[in-house]
């Protein structure tokens, strides 16, 4: 019962600061500028060093609780970011933006709820692993370059980020020697750490990208490419399927079209920034008298 309340805490904790970080670069996103330019900011690094902690309270979460309570409590992310967000932006959650965030917070506790965990241990190979980021790697491309604004760098951004934790299992079953095959040598499991950091740092990138068309939205979609990317490695590589067979599927089908109504709504929730007025313009006629 201590450690399920402590995974309850830790999961708390870890979407606050999730949380807390998407609020920190939304509001970086709002000012633009660079990338040299953020990272010349103050405000940049707390939002990094919120992700990272974030991270780490749901890893330890996980520890101490079981997937089926931390997943779940991790997409509050959105419902905490959004009343953080309006406070900084000095106006009101509306209510299509609540509504928004409840059907999305619905449709992922759906999708997380049937699918099914991998066995202790279990996680990609060096060939899978080297496959799936070239594939992604590939995917990000595409979706940058055809849709290189709002929602399709918020997927990039989630599908950076999912498949950064499915090279992180990779690599901590390696060095733990429980990968299947035996543990990999210095050199690949080193390889394989540089591509968990190339696709994290990506993700983080793409997602400060993405705030740019605002908060809410974005972040629901992050949120949501996440655990879908997740739950394609795992099916398609790891031996893993969706819980109650048939009816498995089904219910994660209707919790992706919940969430998708969820981000529809967040969209056109979000309040459009009304331009400043442009100065009357001087005629250079001159007046005759």
């Amino acid at each position: 019962m201590r450690a399920t309340l402590f995974a309850l805490l830790l999961s708390l904790a870890s979407a606050a600061g999730y949380a807390l970080a998407a609020v920190a670069q939304s509001r970086l996103a709002a000012g633009g500028g660079s990338t040299r330019t953020l990272v010349a900011r103050p405000l940049w690094w707390w939002a990094v060093g919120l992700n990272a902690a974030g991270a780490l309270t749901h890893v330890a979460a996980l520890h101490h609780g079981p997937l089926t309570l931390v997943q779940p409590l991790g997409a509050l992310t959105l419902v905490a970011a959004l009343p953080v967000g309006a406070y900084y932006e000095r106006r009101r959650v509306s209510r299509t933006e609540w509504r928004g965030a409840l059907w999305t917070l619905g449709g992922l506790v759906g999708l997380v709820a049937v699918v099914g965990p991998a066995a202790p241990g279990d996680a990609l190979s060096l060939p899978e692993a080297l496959s799936v980021a070239a594939v992604t790697a590939a995917g990000i491309a595409v979706l940058v370059r055809r849709a290189g604004r709002g929602l399709g760098l918020a997927t990039a951004s989630g599908v950076a980020s999912g498949v950064a934790s499915a090279l992180t299992q990779t690599v901590t079953a390696s060095l733990a020697r429980e990968l299947p095959g035996g543990p990999l040598t210095w050199w690949q499991t080193a390889l394989l750490a540089v591509l968990v950091s190339v696709f994290a740092t990506g993700g983080l990138l793409l997602s400060q990208a993405a705030f740019r068309g605002g908060l809410a939205a974005p972040l629901a979609v992050v949120n949501l490419a996440n655990p879908a990317v997740a739950a394609v490695i795992g099916v398609a590589l790891l031996g893993e399927t969706f819980r109650a067979g048939p009816v498995g599927w089904l219910v994660a089908a209707v919790a992706g079209a919940v969430a998708a109504r969820g981000v529809l709504l967040l969209t056109a929730g979000h309040p459009v920034a009304v331009p400043a007025p442009r100065a009357a313009e001087t005629d250079p006629r001159p007046v005759t008298p």
